[in-house]
């Protein structure tokens, strides 16, 4: 689910494809788990600053939001102790531009998602420590309680709800991403996978969402041939040589990937987008606390906070995704059913 982010001075002088190779080896590299994110050590108080050291992926923008007492007097007493908020995010080994990826400093953990994160911190007055982990040791962080809770393009789902607590903060939509040559397109309809074979990344909600129509598919016995890559140098590599015909991931970074690559030869384009949370349900997007740690509720208020004083639309608006708000936060809604039928 991770898209790379293409330095422009990389691509001045290198041709896309090569571009991508050696920015992921680059990005691979800084392996382990960073506290960097945004410019916080440099910020004014009372300043949140989104964008920082987006390589043109975002509008820096210094966002003025303090803690609301009345909120952070609900922090469960653990996490109000210890003074600050544990924030997993989910971007190694490459990065999902725009959510979260290494900036162009090389070092800082920037992004939609982890910006979010800091801006939730201060209204709850505590200082952000952001940890940069694989997706699948995110929530290993939050069962072993490494991690408080995790702004990590992280769906709401039911079997998710059964060891975690959700505050959603983000409509969450699912793409499918296509070379610019391609003439298919998904059209809403699972049936139009029928002998296509689609790449998707393990344990995410867009691999359990494929798999069900590739169930579906062999019932009415028809293929569907699901494709897994370890980076996301891989899985463009296989879609610009044909060996897949299209990618499965969030919808956010599908869509800066096309933008982004319009005037290259390797240039793709969306053919489709799907409810995180199926055909009779939005999805949404949620911070994901451990289930009963008593985070989820000032979380939420937190999120309502910043949705009614305007930094919720700003920050949305800095990294172009105001087409995904919500008007509300809420805790632990209905969200991607058992069985996604």
């Amino acid at each position: 689910m991770r898209i790379l982010n293409l330095r422009s001075s990389l691509l001045r002088g290198l041709s896309a494809g090569t571009a991508v190779a050696t920015l992921a080896t680059g990005l691979a590299a800084c392996g382990g788990n960073s506290d960097a994110a945004g410019k916080s050590d440099g910020e004014a108080p009372g300043t949140v600053t989104v964008g920082a050291h987006s390589n043109g992926a975002a509008k820096e923008t210094d966002l003025k939001v303090s803690e609301v007492k009345a909120i952070s007097a609900e922090l469960p007493k653990t996490i109000a102790k210890k003074g600050k908020l544990v924030i997993g995010v989910g971007a190694l080994p490459t990065g999902s531009v725009p959510l979260n990826f290494v900036g162009d400093d090389q070092k800082t953990l920037t992004g939609a998602e982890p910006d979010f994160g800091r801006l939730v911190a201060a209204v709850l007055g505590l200082k952000p420590e952001v940890k940069n982990l694989t997706w699948e040791n995110l929530f290993v962080g939050i069962d072993s309680g490494k991690v408080d809770t995790a702004f990590s393009n992280v769906t709401d789902t039911e079997e998710r709800k059964k060891k975690y607590e959700f505050a959603t903060y983000r409509q969450d939509n699912l793409g499918f991403e296509v070379p610019k040559k391609s003439t298919w397109n998904f059209d809403g309809d699972y049936r139009n996978l029928a002998d296509k074979t689609v790449s998707v990344s393990r344990g995410t909600n867009q691999e359990k969402v494929l798999l069900e129509w590739k169930a579906k598919l062999k019932k009415e016995g028809k293929d569907l041939t699901v494709k897994y890559y370890p980076d996301n140098n891989s899985v463009y590599l296989a879609l610009n040589s044909g060996k897949i015909d299209a990618h499965f991931g969030p919808n956010p970074s599908i869509a800066y990937h096309t933008t982004h690559t319009a005037n290259t030869p390797n240039a793709t384009r969306s053919a489709g987008k799907f409810s995180g949370a199926g055909t009779k349900l939005q999805g949404l997007i949620a911070a994901t606390s451990k289930k009963d740690s008593g985070l989820a509720e000032p979380v939420s208020k937190a999120i309502n906070y910043l949705i009614k004083n305007g930094q919720y639309a700003k920050w949305l608006a800095a990294w172009n995704l105001s087409n995904e708000a919500v008007s509300t936060s809420k805790v632990n809604p209905p969200g991607l059913p058992l069985d996604n039928s």
